[in-house]
């Protein structure tokens, strides 16, 4: 993380508002980005994932995300129908599979580095992950518990019980 590094000698130590929000920035890009790499995937428009790759690559070089730049760099070659090493012809078939491979791969790079760079910040990764998934289980959970509640006349539990699981011990010490 030598680029990461970098951009925090550039930082206040006491708050680091500066990289934090480059940081958070480039979070949004990544997500921004993945959902149009999804949609460009699905119309099959190598050329927008290659587009698409290059500037992920790009942010994610900004920020040291090594990993998550590599791929990129890869996809981007792929978009133009060419082997990682950017020379090498590859058929359409060829490409797309293997975009297909790599995007899923990304993702799961980029989650890493975000929950990494999360924790630097004593960001909770996990209790966002946890309270976002919850959220609509709980609406479920709390409508079916009313409608139980009118037809057996018995009392249904408040939002509170409800949104319960969301803020468990597990979660806060993730």
């Amino acid at each position: 993380m030598d680029i990461f590094s970098q951009l925090l000698e550039m930082d206040d130590e006491e708050d680091r508002e500066f990289s934090k929000s480059i940081v958070w920035n480039y979070f949004d890009q990544a997500e921004s980005t993945f959902l149009k790499m999804d949609t460009a995937l699905a119309n099959t428009d190598l050329l927008e994932l290659s587009t698409l790759g290059h500037f992920l690559k790009g942010s994610s070089a900004a920020v040291g995300v090594i990993k998550v730049r590599d791929s990129c760099e890869c996809m981007q070659h792929y978009g133009k129908e060419h082997d990682e090493d950017g020379v090498s012809p590859l058929s359409t078939e060829e490409a797309l599979k293997k975009i297909t491979d790599t995007l899923r791969d990304v993702k799961v790079q980029y989650k890493e580095a975000e929950k990494a760079l999360k924790g630097f910040y004593d960001e909770e990764y996990e209790e966002e992950e946890e309270t976002e998934a919850a959220e609509p289980e709980t609406a479920a959970a709390v409508e079916a518990e009313e409608e139980d509640a009118e037809s057996a006349e018995a009392p249904a539990a408040t939002a509170d019980e409800a949104e319960e699981p969301a803020s468990t011990p597990a979660a806060k010490e993730a």
